[in-house]
């Protein structure tokens, strides 16, 4: 229904107009967390082969949301009732900003996939803090996606970061540190390897008893990657999600010239590229979240067996509707079975 019907009349609205009413329709279920069970039961059906444990966290499945969908935490529970296995919230910020210029995200419907330059717009930290609060239902892990105000200047970066894990990190399953969205101006340069050190160390002082995962960028280029790696080792991160949008314009389409991050088909190949090099760089030790391109359960096969512990979508969804979790899962419990695994933990990295 989604894909013949809700689909093509969201379409019809600007992407970021059909966002926003996507985002108002699961709202709604903040209110009726016991419809959102039964829908959820209804969605998915327990699988026990593909629960894992990250991080020391237990996730019933593996498929999340991914960090941009959700900005505020109002739609956690109407997430949840489509049978995500966890949901990410944010990118939040200690103010609340209203992002960057409007139109500032676009479809490239022949290539699936979304040009956005939205520039952390956001309620601020303490509006998510009141709705993690209230929040009755929590099935799975949610996660807060932290980030530095537009007008923060780089050299105080780490102030905002702090402010948001203390405001936030006591309300979450795990905290993560955004340096890589392209669309605040000079943030990638927090993640060269001294910047980035003294972050972690800082923000990992403040977040206590939380696993503390880094985003990084799908541009970083194979040594600045293992720098990376190396370097959120070394400050205590408890995991790596790889990755976020690209500058690059893999595609050609009259859009492409937009200013902005490309997610997408066109970001699968690179995305998986950097989780493979990050957990060979970790030898498997650092936990990582895989993101971009995932559009079905081969793709999130793939990820997974490069060395993603979790895969998390955003633009695949868009385009997928509610159907993708089970669709991918489904996929997955036939590859474990195939491959004579126990479970899919074991299938994490197997061709990296």
């Amino acid at each position: 229904m989604y894909r013949s019907v809700l689909r093509p009349l969201l379409f019809r609205l600007d992407a970021e107009q059909a966002h926003e009413v996507a985002m108002w329709g699961l709202s709604l279920l903040d209110a009726a967390p016991g419809v959102a069970k039964v829908l959820r039961r209804r969605a998915i059906p327990e699988r026990t082969s593909l629960r894992m444990h990250v991080a020391g966290l237990d996730f019933p499945n593996p498929v999340g949301v991914a960090a941009g969908l959700d900005k505020n935490a109002e739609a956690i529970v109407g997430l949840f009732a489509l049978g995500f296995g966890a949901v990410e919230v944010g990118t939040v910020t200690p103010r609340p900003q209203p992002g960057n210029d409007k139109p500032r995200a676009f479809r490239l419907k022949e290539h699936e996939a979304l040009i956005n330059r939205f520039g952390f717009n956001n309620e601020g930290m303490q509006a998510m803090a009141g709705r993690l609060r209230e929040l009755e239902w929590r099935p799975a892990p949610v996660g807060v996606n932290i980030g530095k105000n537009k007008d923060t200047p780089l050299e105080a970066a780490v102030e905002d970061y702090v402010k948001c894990a203390d405001a936030l990190s006591s309300l979450a399953d795990y905290v993560v540190v955004n340096l890589s969205s392209p669309n605040t101006p000079g943030l990638r340069q927090l993640q060269e390897p001294e910047a980035l050190a003294k972050l972690l160390h800082e923000v990992r002082r403040h977040v206590v008893g939380r696993p503390l995962f880094l985003k990084i960028a799908p541009d970083l280029g194979d040594e600045a990657i293992d720098a990376v790696v190396d370097v959120a080792r070394d400050c205590g991160s408890d995991g790596l999600i790889c990755t976020n949008t690209t500058l690059t314009r893999p595609v050609d389409h009259a859009l492409a010239k937009e200013a902005g991050g490309l997610s997408g088909r066109p970001l699968f190949a690179r995305s998986t590229e950097v989780v493979r090099r990050a957990f060979q760089r970790a030898g498997g030790a650092l936990p990582i979240i895989g993101v971009g391109g995932i559009f079905d359960g081969e793709d999130a096969w793939k990820k997974i067996c490069a060395g993603a512990s979790l895969v998390q979508v955003y633009s695949g969804f868009i385009y997928q509707g509610p159907p993708m979790v089970k669709d991918i899962l489904d996929v997955l419990e036939t590859k474990v079975s195939e491959a004579g695994l126990a479970s899919l933990s074991q299938a994490v990295g197997r061709d990296a």
